[in-house]
């Protein structure tokens, strides 16, 4: 994929990041925290990473399951770790269009834009489990409530945050249960503002109207719950293996904690696989618990790396079976995929 301006600005914001967080280091001792960790940990702490992946795959499932019935979940598998592997070699979060078109290769009758507007309802249950968890690690006793960054509070981090997902929230209800009202008052001011978007965003709005049935039905709204849960306590427990490899002495609280500043750190442009903006939140946040800078940019580096490979291997391998090249996902970006142009679109075999 064509790298411009945003790809160029995130590439250079990881760099800025990266200086930060290694500006100073012993990398020499960085390198004797990581040579004298526990293999057999990071090893677990590996596999619990990747676990992630199909988990969200399953509870893609169930976001789709009001317009596309029970897809198979082996597919929906492939495409995620297409679409992960694209986020993790291309700029600008790539694979959120990735992922829905190699959903159309894999499954014909599924549709870009809805299986797109999905995403955004995906999204919408990360955000608010992952900061419900932060509150909730605040609420355990070894919370250092005294520990500043940057010289203030967290609580002035996350309320910001907060505001944010509170008021896309609130416009998620409005599409709920006021769809076409919600609809035209978008359309009007971005046909005011951007008329060239104005049909895209109608689109996408009904394929995310579509998504957010999963609210009117109370026990797919409980599963999608249930699999956004699991799938954020494992990624937690990764994270704690990863600290216990090391010997870092920091409760899994942190590891909740540390998950969301994360979370919030790569929403920014930055490079492709989040190097750096993931590496400085675990440096601020491990400090937090009173962890070196050192064994904390050992953990960054050591659970980045091993948890990059896996799924972009995993991703490289399903985007080869399929027969995808990254110049399929701009055509992507126009509008339908082109799977539905061609009803002999290729399946992954296996």
């Amino acid at each position: 994929m064509r790298l411009d301006w945003r790809g160029v600005l995130g590439i250079g914001l990881s760099a800025v990041a990266l200086w930060w967080v290694l500006r100073g280091a012993d990398l020499h001792q960085i390198y004797t925290v990581l040579a004298a960790s526990n293999a057999w940990l990071w090893l677990a702490c590996t596999f619990f990473a990747t676990l992630i992946f199909p988990l969200r795959a399953r509870r893609w499932q169930a976001l789709l399951a009001p317009t596309y019935g029970r897809l198979p979940v082996a597919d929906l598998w492939k495409a995620t770790a297409i679409g992960m592997m694209v986020n993790n070699v291309a700029p600008f979060r790539a694979g959120e269009i990735a992922r829905p078109f190699a959903l159309t290769r894999l499954q014909p009758q599924v549709q870009f834009m809805p299986a797109f507007a999905s995403l955004a309802v995906d999204r919408l249950f990360d955000g608010t489990m992952v900061f419900a968890l932060m509150l909730l690690a605040t609420l355990d006793p070894a919370f250092p409530r005294d520990q500043l960054i940057g010289g203030k509070p967290l609580s002035v981090y996350l309320v910001p945050t907060s505001v944010f997902l509170g008021v896309v929230l609130a416009g998620a209800l409005m599409l709920l249960f006021a769809p076409r009202l919600t609809s035209r008052i978008a359309a009007g001011v971005v046909g005011t503002l951007a008329p060239k978007l104005a049909p895209r965003v109608v689109h996408l709005l009904s394929g995310f109207v579509r998504g957010l049935e999963v609210l009117r039905t109370p026990s797919l709204f409980a599963e999608v719950f249930w699999w956004t849960l699991l799938h954020w306590l494992c990624n937690a427990f990764a994270f704690w293996l990863g600290f216990r490899a090391l010997g870092i002495a920091a409760p899994f609280s942190a590891a909740l904690m540390l998950q969301g500043l994360i979370a919030i750190a790569v929403a920014a442009p930055s490079s492709p696989g989040f190097f750096g903006f993931f590496e400085a939140s675990a440096v601020v946040g491990l400090a937090l618990y009173g962890i070196h800078s050192e064994e904390a940019v050992a953990w960054g580096l050591g659970f980045h790396i091993l948890s990059y490979i896996p799924i972009t291997v995993i991703g490289v391998w399903y985007l080869t079976r399929l027969k995808i090249h990254f110049a399929d996902f701009r055509v992507a970006r126009t509008g339908e995929s082109p799977a539905h142009e061609d009803t002999q679109a290729p399946r992954a075999p296996g």
